[in-house]
């Protein structure tokens, strides 16, 4: 069954969320991209958590396919494809953010992710039209 027949059934939007973005490594790509300002194939497969080339490669596939992402040939080398959020991935920063806030809840943070939480509770508009600025700009 296809990505877009199984999130029509039922039409649930908890569903249709989790077929879009709702796996672990779907949301590690859109973390990078929010949050780290990655934006190639080789910076997402230097992320900590080692994903697989040809999972990265479905995934990078899938965000595009829904409209999360765009993907153009880097200018700099016609080889190469740089990966961009749409306006439609860009409305996604407010979920990560709230995975974060609820994940740090239960788990020990590092500094830097400790500030980070610090900046999602109490000015996230501001992180969030910073990431907007940026992503805006790398287009």
């Amino acid at each position: 069954m296809s990505t877009a027949t199984k999130r029509h059934l039922g039409r649930c939007p908890i569903a249709f969320g989790t077929d879009v973005f709702g796996d672990r490594w779907t949301l590690l790509v859109l973390r990078d991209m929010l949050l780290h300002d990655k934006r190639t194939y080789g910076e997402f497969l230097d992320s900590d958590e080692a994903i697989a080339t040809n999972i990265l490669a479905a995934r990078l596939r899938h965000l595009e396919a829904e409209g999360i992402v765009e993907k153009n040939r880097d200018p700099k080398n016609r080889r190469s494809f740089i990966y961009t959020l749409t306006e439609k991935g860009l409305a996604l920063a407010p979920i990560i953010f709230e995975i974060i806030r609820w994940s740090g809840q239960y788990i020990p943070l590092n500094k830097a992710r400790k500030n980070l939480l610090a900046r999602i509770e109490t000015d996230p508009d501001a992180l969030l039209a910073e990431i907007q600025m940026r992503a805006r700009k790398a287009k």
